[in-house]
């Protein structure tokens, strides 16, 4: 692939970071990846693991440092740190400790590579991108979050487990929070170009009727709490989702993709707050939301979404 854009820099090397980085240069996303993290240790010793691969992947170059300045002349940032959970915190102190880690941590990364857009890859996601975008006052198209890119692949995932088809020829979007709120799009869906609720399965096979897309949404919506509890983190998925936003950054593709950006205008009665859409990604960032059809069940469940993540922006004083 011939990039149009070359550097991404990646702040955070735990296991999300890492697995962003890896999954970057075995697709061949950058020319350079780099690493950043406070740990001047750790990164040094992940660059030169990484480094040691590069004879088996696409032509690149990876560096690392604890200094922000590694970042200078990225086209794209991937901001993975978040707070580490101490004993005893609740998951809305942890959210809150991110968020003023956020706030320290964004200028001076900033400040290094002003011109990069900016992707936030750190829970919970929708109130961090907010929050980011107040303290660096950067545009929406150029500052926004991973949003349910990951969800919306564990959805499509799931149907075409399902349906038995190729997960490729499944389209379906959760919408709304990345989180327990999120918004399954079943009326715009399709198989194969099949609408969704249109399908008929194969002899023997179960139908996607409403219990079965309650189930489905329900395995999707639980999908981290199983892992996180088998093994401790997610990484893999979100690094190759990651890694695919930045792919459609830097090769301009306008790629309709999920993530979460600013409401700025009313939407359906939604505004002022950062949720995902499905929303075209090319060279300048984020851009136009797609208009996808909703019914009116899915546009009710997206305001109670907008409702939710208005509630913790306001009890982090945003």
């Amino acid at each position: 692939m011939e990039n149009v854009r070359r550097k991404i820099s990646i702040v955070g090397a735990g296991a999300v970071g890492t697995s962003i980085a890896y999954a970057a240069l075995i697709r061949g996303v950058a020319r350079e990846v780099a690493l950043m993290d406070v740990n001047r240790a750790k990164v040094h010793a992940e660059v030169l693991d990484l480094s040691h691969g590069l004879e088996f992947v696409p032509r690149a170059g990876v560096t690392g440092s604890d200094d922000p300045a590694v970042c200078a002349d990225s086209d794209v940032i991937l901001f993975t740190a978040g707070a580490k959970q101490k004993p005893g915190q609740s998951r809305l102190e942890l959210a809150e400790a991110t968020v003023d880690l956020t706030r320290r941590a964004l200028p001076p990364i900033v400040e290094a590579a002003p011109d990069a857009i900016i992707v936030m890859v750190t829970n919970p996601v929708d109130v961090v991108t907010y929050a980011a975008l107040k303290v660096t006052g950067l545009p929406r198209n150029r500052l926004f979050g991973s949003g349910t890119v990951l969800d919306t692949s564990r959805l499509r995932f799931s149907l075409s487990q399902r349906c038995g088809v190729a997960v490729q020829n499944v389209h379906a979007y959760i919408a709304g929070e990345h989180g327990d709120s999120e918004v399954p799009l079943w009326s715009s869906a399709t198989i194969g170009g099949v609408p969704l609720l249109d399908w008929e399965p194969p002899a023997g096979g179960a139908p996607l009727d409403a219990a079965a897309r309650e189930e489905i949404y329900r395995e999707v919506v639980g999908a981290a709490y199983a892992i996180i509890q088998g093994k401790g983190a997610t990484n893999y998925a979100i690094g190759l989702a990651a890694a695919r936003i930045a792919e459609a950054i830097l090769a301009d593709e306008h790629r309709v993709l999920p993530v979460s950006s600013l409401i700025s205008d009313d939407f359906h009665g939604i505004s002022d707050v950062c949720l995902s859409l499905p929303t075209m990604v090319d060279a300048a960032g984020a851009g136009r939301f797609l208009p996808v059809s909703m019914s009116a069940d899915e546009l009710t469940a997206l305001r109670e979404s907008a409702r939710t993540l208005k509630e913790m922006q306001r009890s982090f004083g945003l």
